[in-house]
């Protein structure tokens, strides 16, 4: 991220060449605004009249979607980003965004533009964002083993963020499941979902990508300086990649029974609850550790930047999982937890919203010199 503290060391910028005007981290902005509208979904029955408002948010994160893409499409800024250690690491969030405001459309958007064109709406923005990032999940760490370079401590939480999309679309592809063609179709959806929740947590590259570069980052915190600044809020990147998790293990075994035989379909279930519970511990931990580290650099001064939206998606992921595992328990301790985990991110999405807004206004009119990078 061209705001991280790395990329003066890492990625110069030659005299009187200009920075592009848009990274790929503000599509993360499109990413929280979507989940604070979906997350209002998993809540109790009670809370569902929040879905109006939910409906409206999702609208706002559609839209935002399509002026980010546009204006980054616009200033072709691909190679260039892509040759920035720090910056590449955010390729992951364009496809996330992609796949937050597809689901949207299937969980909010029926009642305002029909179930039909719902449903069509997901599939294409569903395709396009796995797509999009299983390259991510492939490409950024092949850059970053053939051409970027990097300090013994310049690991940070930024580096998951190209292997989350696949696990993005294992949680939002088990909503097309029941839609799929019954027999060999759906069936294929459902294990190439498992397939991508495995690319980025369960199956051996699971050690590779996911808790390896946790160790990393645990290992940086430890034995470096702890992150200061902008970085900070990237620290929390490792609570939504395990939310997310959790969140496709239980979509997953929910839509299991329609393709998988009696025996594997339970045997989901199991996984969902049992695997999800342990994750869901690991990302309270990893939580707990994340909002020190944010008080401790609030209480230093925390410059607002892009990473800022780092805080949101995380925390809504934290919502959806444990709504998951309040439905699949039966929990009242879960919803205790997942309906002031929601209260939490509304207020963060608001705050962080103020401050982007504010910084868009002093940096994309015409006049300004800054940039939004």
């Amino acid at each position: 991220m061209n705001c991280s503290p790395y990329v003066g060391t890492l990625v110069p910028t030659a005299p009187g060449k200009q920075r592009p005007l848009l990274a790929p981290s503000w599509f993360a902005a499109v990413m929280g605004t979507g989940i604070v509208a979906n997350a209002a979904v998993t809540l109790p029955r009670s809370f569902h009249p929040l879905r109006t408002a939910a409906l409206v948010v999702w609208l706002g994160a559609a839209l935002l979607l399509v002026l980010l893409a546009a204006g980054y499409l616009r200033q072709g800024a691909l190679r260039s980003h892509a040759g920035d250690p720090v910056t590449a690491q955010f390729f992951g969030a364009p496809p996330m965004a992609l796949l937050t405001v597809g689901s949207g459309a299937l969980l909010l958007g029926r009642p305002l533009i029909g179930a039909e064109t719902a449903l069509d709406v997901d599939w294409v923005l569903w395709s396009l964002g796995t797509v999009l990032g299983l390259v991510t999940a492939c490409a950024v760490p092949y850059l970053m083993v053939t051409r970027h370079r990097f300090t013994p401590d310049a690991a940070f939480g930024g580096w998951l963020m190209p292997v989350v999309p696949p696990m993005v679309s294992a949680a939002t592809g088990a909503l097309l499941v029941p839609h799929a063609p019954a027999g060999q179709p759906r069936l294929a959806l459902l294990l190439g979902c498992y397939a991508m929740l495995g690319l980025g947590l369960v199956a051996a590259l699971l050690v590779l990508v996911l808790v390896l570069v946790l160790a990393m980052i645990y290992g940086r915190l430890v034995h470096h300086e702890a992150p200061a600044g902008a970085v900070v809020p990237t620290v929390w990147i490792g609570v939504g990649a395990l939310g997310q998790a959790v969140t496709a293990l239980g979509a997953l075994a929910a839509v299991a029974p329609s393709s998988l035989p009696s025996p594997y379909a339970r045997g989901t279930e199991v996984f969902a609850l049992l695997g999800g519970i342990v994750l869901w511990g690991f990302a309270m931990l990893w939580g707990v550790l994340a909002t020190a580290l944010t008080v401790r650099t609030i209480r230093a001064g925390l410059p607002f930047a892009p990473t800022w939206w780092s805080f949101i998606f995380p925390v809504g992921a934290c919502v959806t999982a444990t709504s998951t595992l309040a439905g699949r328990t039966g929990s009242d301790l879960f919803v205790w937890i997942a309906v002031p985990l929601y209260g939490l991110l509304v207020i963060a999405w608001v705050v962080v919203t103020g401050h982007s807004l504010r910084h868009a206004a002093r940096n994309v009119l015409p006049d300004s010199a800054g940039d939004m990078s």
